[in-house]
């Protein structure tokens, strides 16, 4: 049975001196890049803890950041850490699907809520935070992503979305509408072939009725990204959606083809459709809440939120 999307429990704001913790869920973490944004988050007067197994490497799978044993111990035992107020994830990668099932979900539903960020292979814990914990999640920079430590707008934004949400409160677009019209709805989504990838899976979403969907994708090839929008609309995914909200492309084929791909397969939907709407794996990408309220303008190119996205 599917059921709307709903607004979900925000988080409190950090204030000056907050404990956070830094956790590598997917794949491993350069020492330097994490060492300049640990240096990021203690300039805004945070306090960040990194996690015991941040800079393992799987010993076969080298593309994983650890076993999956203690990368989920790692996510787990910082979120459960009842002295931490936020967890950052470090970097994307591959691996959060190897490990999320190994995650207590009702220790940490008892731990209470505070704030997640993260974005790229990282959707597959905005999606179990969202049905597991009905907690509103960050869709944002990443604290040893390049995107983040080399980026002072990227940076700006997290840090006025961590502190001061109110002052953000209005995403503008720089694109065009490619379907005009106003929709109202919950915000969800993330990276395109890892909400695919999702389908089916215990605990997953199984529609995205009464959102407003945030997609983005990196390095792949337009076929791919029809696969992938495809398979969400054949599923019955796209079923009820109020609009769409696109962000990067970085890496995939040349823009004018992607676009045509995503007008193809989502025009017909009958819900408002924005591109580039600055969030995802690309230069200065803003930070967007997942699990609350908003209205899409799609001729201003705006997304207003109801509520900051932090209490």
């Amino acid at each position: 049975m599917n059921h709307s999307v709903r607004p979900l429990v925000r988080p409190v704001r950090l204030a000056p001196g907050a404990r956070v913790a830094v956790v590598a869920p997917s794949g491993p973490v350069p020492e330097e890049r994490l060492q300049a944004g640990l240096d990021v988050l203690r300039g805004w007067d945070l306090d960040p803890v990194v996690a015991p197994h941040m800079l393992d490497k799987h010993g076969e799978l080298d593309y994983l950041a650890g076993t999956d044993a203690d990368r989920a111990a790692d996510l787990q035992n910082a979120w459960c850490d009842p002295s931490v107020d936020a967890v950052l994830c470090a970097r994307g990668g591959y691996g959060t699907q190897r490990m999320v099932d190994l995650l207590d979900w009702e220790a940490m539903r008892a731990a209470g809520p505070r704030v997640f960020v993260g974005y790229s292979d990282i959707t597959v814990l905005h999606e179990a935070f969202a049905t597991r914990l009905g907690l509103a999640t960050l869709h944002g920079p990443m604290a040893a992503g390049i995107d983040f430590v080399k980026n002072a707008r990227a940076q700006e934004h997290l840090r006025a979305t961590l502190f001061e949400p109110e002052a953000v409160r209005t995403i503008t677009s720089t694109g065009s509408a490619l379907v005009p019209g106003r929709a109202r709805g919950v915000t969800l989504g993330g990276c395109l072939s890892m909400l695919a990838a999702e389908s089916g899976v215990p605990h997953a979403r199984t529609s995205a009725q009464g959102g407003l969907l945030c997609l983005e994708d990196v390095g792949e090839e337009t076929y791919r990204l029809d696969r992938y929008l495809t398979q969400l609309l054949r599923v019955g995914f796209l079923d009820g959606v109020h609009g769409v909200l696109l962000g990067s492309w970085h890496d995939c084929d040349p823009y004018d083809r992607v676009r045509a791909l995503l007008a193809d397969r989502l025009g017909a939907l009958g819900v408002p459709v924005v591109e580039e709407f600055g969030f995802g794996h690309c230069e200065g990408a803003l930070t967007l809440p997942f699990g609350v309220m908003a209205e899409l303008d799609a001729e201003a190119g705006t997304l207003t939120l109801d509520e900051p996205a932090l209490r």
